[in-house]
């Protein structure tokens, strides 16, 4: 990782984008950071150099909804991601790099597809609550999908909308969820080597991006209609998602 120009002409914008998308519109979209980030970045960088600065998202929202969530729900969801991270720790020490940028284009692709098909109404909340069992498969699928490329929202929102929050426990919720996610995934990160140096570097000078970046998106959230910013996060997420998808085949 060098930081240079074509580094933060990447990194700046895409640092921006996930304070907006966590500061202004419920953080679904703040991991398509991630994959734009992929396309200059080997994975295991891209994903290390967002999660302090998506920590530094989560500490703040976490303020704001304090003691507000489910416990759990939470609680639930938190403890069936330790295998999902596990997982995603030991295919990241065989995999070949191509196979997670794959895995990352392939998250973004089906990001787009899944909010698709939910605006169709082809996916709808499930009639009966889940249960316990249920929670922690989900909860395994979100570790391992958050791992990979911090895109966890999907997995978990299909058990949380089971549960028929109303809307500040489900933000709230979600909010400690991830909070909770993220802290975990620090230690194996370290462990495989994804966090370095530069990284660490970078994320000093990119942490006041992030912080305006979240102030940017609340005072966005009265001004930009929700659907056209999503709309642009679809594009978005398609031809950089493609993109990736074609780079790990071709290689």
């Amino acid at each position: 990782m060098t930081l240079d120009f074509n580094f933060y002409l990447f990194a700046l914008p895409a640092v921006m984008f996930a304070g907006i998308s966590k500061g202004g519109f419920g953080s679904a979209a703040a991991f398509a950071a991630t994959p734009f980030l992929a396309l200059i970045l080997s994975p295991g960088q891209a994903v290390g150099l967002m999660l302090p600065l998506l920590m530094v998202m989560d500490v703040t929202a976490l303020k704001l909804f304090w003691r507000k969530w489910d416990m759990r729900v939470s609680a639930i969801l938190i403890l069936g991601a330790v295998p999902g991270i596990v997982i995603g720790a030991l295919l990241y020490g065989v995999a070949d790099p191509a196979v997670f940028k794959l895995m990352i284009g392939l998250v973004a692709v089906g990001f787009v597809a899944w909010q698709l098909a939910k605006a169709r109404h082809w996916i709808k909340p499930p009639k009966r609550e889940l249960g316990t069992g249920a929670g922690l498969a989900w909860g395994g699928v979100t570790g391992l999908t958050s791992f990979i490329s911090h895109a966890g929202g999907p997995p978990a929102a299909v058990y949380l909308l089971s549960k028929r929050l109303d809307k500040t426990t489900y933000q709230a919720t979600s909010v400690v969820v991830f909070w909770a996610i993220n802290a975990m995934k620090v230690v194996p990160y370290s462990m495989v080597g994804i966090f370095t140096k530069e990284s660490m570097i970078a994320d000093l000078t990119l942490v006041p991006v992030a912080v305006l970046g979240v102030f940017a998106g609340v005072w966005m959230h009265h001004r930009v209609p929700e659907k056209l910013f999503f709309g642009l996060t679809y594009v978005f997420l398609v031809i950089t998602g493609g993109k990736l998808i074609w780079e790990a085949l071709a290689g």
